[in-house]
């Protein structure tokens, strides 16, 4: 998949994660800022790349604020953002 627009998903709520995606032409590059990120900051970036990887997606800008989001949160957070990136929402 391609990301042909910018586009986000999910609230600055407690337990809720923000997602931003925007194109990017050289290769991945994401940015992470959580409330729990000395706890689980290696374990939400393998989710994001692995949800990356389920869309075949090589190439975009993530930036992720998180606010204690459980693991389906952040997942689906940031499937519905590079959903709506790659202009199927």
């Amino acid at each position: 998949m391609k990301i042909i627009k910018q586009a986000s998903a999910g609230t600055m709520e407690s337990s809720d994660a923000y997602v931003e995606i925007e194109p990017r032409d050289n290769g991945l590059d994401i940015h992470i800022e959580s409330v729990v990120e000395q706890q689980f900051g290696e374990k939400i970036e393998a989710t994001v790349r692995e949800v990356l990887a389920e869309f075949d997606l090589n190439d975009a800008e993530v930036r992720i604020v998180d606010r204690g989001a459980l693991e389906c949160v952040i997942r689906a957070r940031v499937e519905t953002a590079i959903q709506r990136g790659g202009g199927e929402v």
